[in-house]
């Protein structure tokens, strides 16, 4: 597979999962902004930006300024319309390992932002957030069912993978300095879309530790971290094409090994404690993980150019004392 094709489905994945879990942690903290009065809007407004990467403006913020900025904004950055239009830019740059289905997702996806902007300042925000969650959910079963298993749909859902870990993480974040009785902690389950199946593990006992546990170490749920790092770590084992006897062949895999066996063995309950501090080691691998497989697969070698060795030697200046 050429680089350049690879580089775009592994963007694809994190640019699309990127859009869908803004959008679900956006729909569950605008919801809480409406309903709650006891919440600071500006306060809360500040912590949300920090947390998904935004720069912080001046001034008071409030329900609709956030959502300007994190839903709308189209300024190259990293708001949901911005992932959206990166993610089309990609595929329309890499159609020949791209199925049409998928093209077609992303395309309409792309062309309805407008609509779905207007009919949110109608009706309200979650009709924008609710609509980037369906397509992106579309788009993820097109490419599961339209895709062949190959090395295309292994970067797609690697991609995929590394952006839902750092995802995750920031969602954690949001909530990392909250009291463990905080009833806030229950918006965590809520924006990873597993408050339900949190309720049916643990026989509804809303707990700060379980919900660390649930999130990060869950083998089961498929937006838990550990989950995540496995599924990141298995299709870098299937791209990895030199029969190494030694263990991990390349860096990525050995930072991703590195922190699910982190996870994998840690002692039962400690996870609340340095809670932050290990969050924030798991956000720093996103990112060297992002650089070693960029390193390893999209860079290409340096372009060469073949000289005349002779013409060289003619155009060489003699030093003192050779003939």
């Amino acid at each position: 597979m050429l680089a350049r094709n690879a580089e775009s489905l592994f963007w694809i994945g994190r640019y699309v999962e990127r859009a869908d879990d803004t959008a679900r942690i956006m729909d569950v903290a605008v919801h809480q902004l409406l309903e709650d009065s006891t919440v600071d809007p500006d306060k809360t407004c500040r912590r949300l930006l920090r947390v998904l990467g935004f720069d912080e403006p001046a001034g008071a913020l409030d329900v609709q300024s956030v959502v300007d900025l994190v839903a709308f904004g189209r300024d190259g950055g990293t708001s949901i319309a911005s992932t959206i239009a990166a993610a089309r830019e990609n595929a329309r740059g890499a159609r020949e390992v791209t199925s049409t289905e998928m093209w077609q997702c992303l395309n309409t996806t792309y062309n309805g932002l407008a609509e779905r902007e207007r009919a949110s300042k109608r009706l309200g925000p979650h009709e924008f957030f609710r609509y980037i969650e369906e397509r992106a959910a579309m788009f993820a079963g097109l490419a599961d069912s339209t895709l062949c298993r190959d090395d295309g749909y292994r970067f797609l859902l690697l991609g995929r993978s590394i952006e839902r870990v750092d995802m995750t993480v920031r969602l954690l974040l949001s909530r990392a300095g909250d009291r463990p009785t905080s009833p806030t902690w229950a918006t965590v389950l809520r924006s990873a879309g597993g408050h339900d199946t949190y309720l049916r593990t643990y026989r509804g006992a809303l707990d700060a530790g379980r919900i660390v546990e649930f999130m990060l170490l869950d083998r089961l749920f498929p937006r838990s971290v550990f989950s995540a790092i496995q599924e990141a770590e298995r299709c870098l084992a299937e791209l990895d094409s030199s029969d190494n006897r030694l263990g991990a062949g390349n860096a990525a895999q050995r930072l991703l090994g590195r922190a699910r066996s982190e996870l994998e063995f840690l002692e039962p309950g400690v996870l609340v404690e340095e809670l932050a501090e290990r969050l924030l080691m798991l956000q720093d691998m996103c990112r060297q993980v992002g650089d070693a497989i960029a390193r390893q697969f999209f860079h290409s070698a340096p372009w060469v150019a073949w000289i005349d060795a002779r013409a060289v030697e003619l155009d060489r200046v003699p030093v003192e004392g050779e003939l």
